[in-house]
């Protein structure tokens, strides 16, 4: 078994939230702050509802931005004169074209136009994709296709942004900008936005069970049910619900093991379902599957850690939404309760064990996942 060797330059700059290495630190990337962009059209107009008015709308196009790194090569080094070399900007932007196009073709814009554009105003308008990406990378390294793993990933991407439209809205976290935009209840209003985040989350089952080729369809239907019981009561919802009834809390009322319940049921618990539908439509066997369900977890999680470390390091404009939100809502987070220096050494935990679980399989086919745990935790929004 080889052996991963992600080693970059001592660097001056700060801009990464983390400080956890000496000055010559292992870690795969190192973040150029300036987004490369992709344009995704979006065919033709529709009306928006604006404060109870209509707009008649020309053909736009949404910005799809992923912070890329300056230091980008992942370098995998299975014997002291072999080397191989994993691009992940390439990548990055190779798969986000990829998901995109699949994205706008499978939602595309039809009757009745106003929930139809409703649904690519969110779902479209950008984004790190990070979720449909993990999903492709599980499915490959276990030896299936991107064709298999695509539908998945659009269907965890619809789930996700349904979350997001439903998150922002004045009964939850009441924001008003996400991915850089208005949210979608400030666009359409809040009865289209709900709409638009139902139809989402009905679409993305009927996407996989419709779209999925080349996959058996006991594996189809075992990742359908990964895929609901991960939005359901006993997770995305379940984690919201812990969420907003800890709004108000003090720190001493809110314990750390509260505050993993919240999110690896409301944030990691998408993560997990996308790594885990990959390795299903790929094949995987029920070990490979578990040990990347152990690796998603800990990603999942990450995720979370560096949010919070970010909603209070990083401004609005850095983030693309509410800098400070959950502070403002008087939220507890890993800051808030263990304080910035704990919460990095916890990230720190999290980004170990997460590589140990991918320890197992080929490192050549594990680079993806590797490159993309430390996107997870070098991120600046």
């Amino acid at each position: 078994m080889g052996t991963l060797n992600l080693v970059t330059s001592p660097s001056s700059s700060s801009s990464s939230v983390f400080h956890l290495y000496p000055e010559t630190r292992s870690k795969s990337l190192t973040f150029n702050p300036n987004p490369l962009l992709l344009r995704l059209p979006i065919p033709p107009s529709f009306t928006l509802k604006q404060g109870g008015g209509t707009i008649p709308t020309k053909p736009f196009s949404f910005s799809v931005s992923s912070v890329l790194t300056k230091q980008s090569t992942v370098t995998v080094q299975e014997e002291p004169d072999k080397k191989t070399a994993f691009d992940f900007n390439a990548y990055v932007l190779e798969k986000a074209d990829t998901i995109n196009k699949a994205l706008d073709a499978a939602v595309a814009l039809r009757e009745p136009e106003t929930i139809q554009g409703a649904m690519r105003y969110s779902l479209l308008a950008g984004g790190k994709r990070v979720r449909p990406m993990l999903c492709i990378a599980a499915c490959d390294l276990v030896g299936g296709s991107q064709e298999m793993a695509i539908p998945a990933a659009c269907a965890v991407e619809m789930i996700h942004t349904m979350s997001l439209i439903h998150d922002d809205l004045p009964c939850m976290d009441n924001d008003d900008l996400r991915r850089g935009k208005p949210t979608s209840h400030k666009v359409f209003g809040e009865d289209l936005a709900i709409l638009a985040g139902d139809a989402l989350l009905a679409f993305a089952f009927e996407h996989v069970a419709s779209a999925t080729k080349g996959v058996s369809p006991a594996r189809v239907v075992r990742a359908i049910a990964e895929l609901a019981k991960s939005v359901g009561g006993d997770g995305l919802v379940a984690g919201q619900v812990m969420d907003i009834h800890s709004e108000g809390l003090s720190v001493s009322e809110v314990k750390l093991e509260r505050l993993e319940f919240i999110h690896i049921h409301k944030t990691a618990v998408l993560l997990e379902a996308a790594v885990v539908l990959g390795a299903i439509m790929g094949g995987g066997t029920d070990e490979e599957i578990e040990r990347l369900r152990k690796y998603a977890r800990c990603i999942g999680l990450l995720f979370q850690v560096v949010d919070d470390i970010l909603d209070v390091t990083k401004s609005s404009h850095e983030l693309g939404k509410t800098a400070g939100k959950d502070l403002m809502a008087d939220k507890v987070t890993y800051p808030k309760l263990l304080g910035i220096q704990k919460s990095k050494d916890f990230a720190a935990k999290l980004i170990k064990e997460a590589k140990e679980q991918l320890s197992a399989f080929d490192p050549d086919k594990a680079a993806p996942l590797y490159a993309l745990t430390d996107y997870i935790a070098y991120r600046q929004n």
